[in-house]
């Protein structure tokens, strides 16, 4: 009780009182002066912010600067009984309204059955409101009258935290004034004073940590300041703010870092358990290593301009060579962990589990450099990776751990296209060419299928005979019955990759030329696919004959699932059952 006496005090003792000493918003208080000194005083006003960042305050000195009767150039004298009034809050022409706990209609409508009586001493009869938003929608209504038509010398100024929260009809009847928030070189400058006025000696640092804790609000931080000098210490320092506040000091934080980075998680799970039994709260330090991250990512940027919010700024170099090891990916990475741990300890019982398992995550994150750099490589084409996608050292399978049929023939292309297979043709890279004549047909199809894109071999597989009709000119004959292939094959993307396929094997430019041709076509210069012959069906004997399959469309899906028939159903007995 007596530290909030003695809060009271403060806070009163230094409560801004004429327009210069509003820390942070000189460009309102400009405004204001101005519009008085011009006699352009609008009747309604709003002003809008973050908590204590002055609102209320701009709005009394405000009502001083309308009503004190020895006012110079819109600067109030703070002496007479007027402005003493106003700023102790019970001026009998300035009235202060609670939105939040006169929020009723009938509240407002004592306010339109006054707003008519004449000021009593004053030029003008001033109602600020505070946290106007918490209004109701009937009060907002009753109130909408009085601001379209109010008397000359009543004026209405609203101060909320939640402008987003009042009816358009209100706010386009009102000036409105945005109050930012404080900067924390501003707050900590002004703590310094009433910290001399105290007779107080606090270091610069204290400040500018209980400045930082602030975020900008200026009577945050001194309520954060008042509890600082109950402590009864006549000289303050750093230390003494982490005790107050539950916080990790610098070093704390730069060495739990330098252990994340070296990925040493029993280190790290060690300092943990060392903060918290020094008196460091849990929920406090995850918000530190939050900000921590956010300037490892500024220093990472170069943006030396930016400050910083985790560390003081003696501790930059120290950042800057972590942030250097650890990466800009890897350090947005361990940002995203730790906001997403922060949201998940809100509230929940098991926040240290959690605080631990975010951190043991940020250990893992050492490799995501490496990662984006190898990406990078592939993108650029200095970096390829091996045929069928696997890391050359890795070897194949064996028949006994590939069960599947799919995933052996998978298997096999696989070794075919990396030249691992005992029975495959050599690979592309160190094969020689093959000299583009008839004799060597067989060779060049062979070569063909084993080097083609993975997804046209068996397509190619249906072509019944391949012909060298001239100098490089390579013909692919397709039986009627495989139209499907053919016109895969024809397409301009996968001709044109058959053809470069097929200049490899030449060590020459190939030309190609896709044929459809008859079942029992046959031609002198051609030869017929060694691997996969393919006779032509004979005349179907009985009903359920594989043989007797004809259909262009199902020939082509047992040759693409390399299937065998089994049994073939008429489809008048399928209906029958």
């Amino acid at each position: 009780m007596q530290a909030n006496t003695h809060y009271t005090v403060l806070a009163r003792r230094f409560r801004p009182q004429q327009f210069q000493d509003v820390v942070g918003q000189q460009h309102i208080a400009t405004a204001l002066q101005n519009a008085i000194r011009g006699n352009r005083v609008a009747h309604a006003y709003l002003f809008t912010g973050a908590r204590g960042v002055g609102k209320t305050s701009t709005a009394r000195i405000f009502a001083k600067a309308l009503n004190c009767p020895q006012v110079k150039d819109a600067v109030p004298c703070d002496e007479c009984d007027v402005c003493r009034s106003i700023a102790a809050g019970n001026d009998i022409d300035v009235l202060e309204i609670d939105g939040a706990s006169n929020r009723g209609i009938d509240n407002i409508r004592d306010i339109r059955a006054n707003v008519g009586i004449k000021s009593m001493r004053s030029p003008h009869k001033i109602y600020i409101i505070d946290e106007v938003h918490m209004l109701s929608k009937d009060a907002f209504n009753a109130l909408l009258k009085t601001l379209e038509e109010p008397p000359p010398n009543v004026k209405f100024v609203f101060c909320t935290t939640e402008p987003e929260k009042l009816p358009d009809t209100i706010l386009s009847r009102c000036q409105r004034f945005d109050f930012c928030t404080i900067g924390a070189q501003s707050i900590s400058d002004r703590l310094k004073q009433i910290a001399e006025a105290e007779g107080y000696q606090v270091d610069d640092e204290a400040l500018q940590l209980v400045a930082r804790r602030a975020a900008g609000s200026m009577r945050d931080s001194q309520s954060l300041f008042d509890q600082l000098l109950s402590f009864g210490e006549t000289h303050l320092t750093p230390q003494d703010v982490h005790k107050l506040l539950g916080t990790a000091d610098d070093d704390r934080l730069i060495s739990m870092f330098d252990r994340i980075i070296a990925r040493d998680a029993a280190a790290v799970f060690a300092q943990l358990d060392a903060a918290i039994e020094a008196g460091v709260q849990l929920g406090e330090f995850c918000e530190q290593c939050l900000s921590y991250c956010r300037d490892l990512m500024i220093v990472a940027t170069g943006a030396e301009a930016v400050s910083l919010r985790s560390v003081f700024e003696s501790n930059r170099a120290a950042l800057r060579a972590q942030a250097d090891s650890w990466g800009l990916e890897t350090i947005v990475a361990a940002l995203q962990i730790l906001a997403d741990t922060n949201n998940r300890m809100f509230r929940s019982v098991n926040a240290r589990p959690l605080a631990e398992l975010g951190l043991m995550r940020l250990t893992q994150l050492g490799e995501l450099a490496r990662l984006s750099s190898a990406l990078r490589l592939l993108q650029s084409g200095q970096l390829s990776l091996p045929a069928g996608g696997r890391n050359p050292g890795t070897p194949p399978a064996s028949p006994r751990e590939v069960s599947n049929p799919d995933e052996k023939k998978n298997r096999r292309a696989d070794e075919i296209a990396d030249g691992r297979n005992a029975d495959s043709p050599l690979r592309a890279e160190t094969a020689p060419p093959i000299e583009f004549v008839s004799e060597n047909a067989d060779r060049i199809l062979s070569r063909l299928l084993a080097e083609v894109d993975t997804r046209l071999q068996p397509h190619l597989k249906s072509c019944s005979r391949i012909a060298i009709s001239g100098p490089f000119r390579l013909e692919l004959h397709f039986p009627m019955s495989y139209d499907f292939s053919r016109e895969y094959c024809e397409k301009s993307t996968n001709l044109k990759d058959i053809e470069e396929t097929a200049s490899k094997i030449a060590g020459n430019r190939v030309q190609v030329g896709i044929l459809r041709v008859s079942e029992d076509s046959r031609e002198a210069s051609g030869t017929e696919v060694a691997e996969e012959p393919r006779p032509k069906p004979p005349a179907p004997t009985r009903p359920g004959d594989p043989s007797e399959i004809q259909d262009g469309y199902v020939q082509q899906a047992i040759a693409v699932l390399q299937a065998t028939v089994v049994k073939v159903q008429p489809l008048r007995e399928a209906s029958h059952e």
